[in-house]
């Protein structure tokens, strides 16, 4: 899952992505508590009621096929930079002729993994989504072969992904603007459900939306349903990550911490003139051998 057209620019409309520093261009985060004491101030009366939060988590399914049933296949560019933003694809191997067990979870329409399995002939991709729709697009796929790869329905905070992925069993996993999607309060049930199925000091490779990423500061107060967590007008849900806040959640469900930086970008809309900053957060995370 990944974010709907209302949040930022489409790629598809002639954008062009362009690296910059990560130093200096994202404050420390005194600037993110500074923020969250001035919402405090007076924002928390502006939060969604609880009787539509609930609606949102009870409808979030709905939503998320909605989005894929207005945008089908055509809303995302392919990722072909997994390989290259993440080179344990390739070093987690211990020899070059190892076969390597992927888990893309939040697969939505195979952006990620189809280029994975062009690019590479020794790995197996186990892929699922919340959305079935989503699934339904990857299964049709005609780069979806069941020697390749095995793609499932799954709601990561509820499904146990045992079901479909057997314990101890996966090299790497991916969460690739997939994690934001979830309530922040059930994001540790889905980092556990992953935890589960990797092998003893499998990674897992991470990238979403950083605080003060332009995304965040175009909801509007009436749009908030917690710190850092807003809903969109189609009913998808955005939380915006710190630094903190991820190691946390990943060290407490016993993974070690690698990497975990902010990473900037421009995305230039050049038919309409624009150009505006984002902030991912890129982090990798290692299962703690027990």
């Amino acid at each position: 899952m990944a974010a709907p057209k209302n949040e930022t620019f489409p790629l598809k409309e002639s954008v062009t992505l362009c690296d910059k520093n990560d130093g200096g261009g994202v404050k420390d985060e005194v600037n993110q508590q500074v923020l969250n004491q001035e919402e405090k101030a007076g924002g928390e009366q502006n939060l969604v009621s609880a009787f539509k939060q609930m609606k949102l988590e009870k409808e979030a399914q709905k939503n998320w096929d909605l989005f894929y049933k207005r945008n089908t296949t055509n809303f995302f560019k392919d990722r072909h930079w997994t390989s290259r933003e993440f080179d344990e694809l390739k070093t987690c191997r211990q020899s070059d002729s190892q076969r390597l067990v992927l888990l893309e979870a939040g697969c939505g329409v195979g952006n990620c993994i189809f280029p994975l399995l062009e690019d590479d002939r020794d790995i197996f991709v186990y892929a699922c989504d919340f959305s079935p729709r989503a699934v339904d697009f990857v299964k049709k796929n005609p780069l979806c072969h069941p020697e390749r790869c095995a793609v499932f329905q799954c709601d990561l905070t509820h499904d146990d992904l045992r079901d479909n992925v057997p314990e101890g069993s996966v090299d790497a996993a991916t969460l690739i603007f997939v994690l934001s999607a979830i309530h922040p309060d059930k994001m540790a049930l889905a980092v556990r459900n992953i935890h589960r199925v990797l092998k003893a000091g499998g990674a897992v490779l991470f990238r979403d939306y950083g605080v003060h990423d332009h995304a965040m500061s175009r909801f509007k107060a009436s749009s908030k349903l917690a710190d850092s967590f807003y809903v969109r007008q189609d009913g998808t849900r955005s939380y915006f990550f710190s630094k903190d806040f991820l190691a946390a959640l990943f060290s407490e469900a016993g993974f070690r911490c690698v990497a975990n930086e902010y990473v900037q970008r421009e995305t230039v809309n050049k038919k309409e003139g624009l150009c505006v900053p984002r902030v991912f957060l890129q982090s990798k995370f290692i299962k703690i051998e027990s």
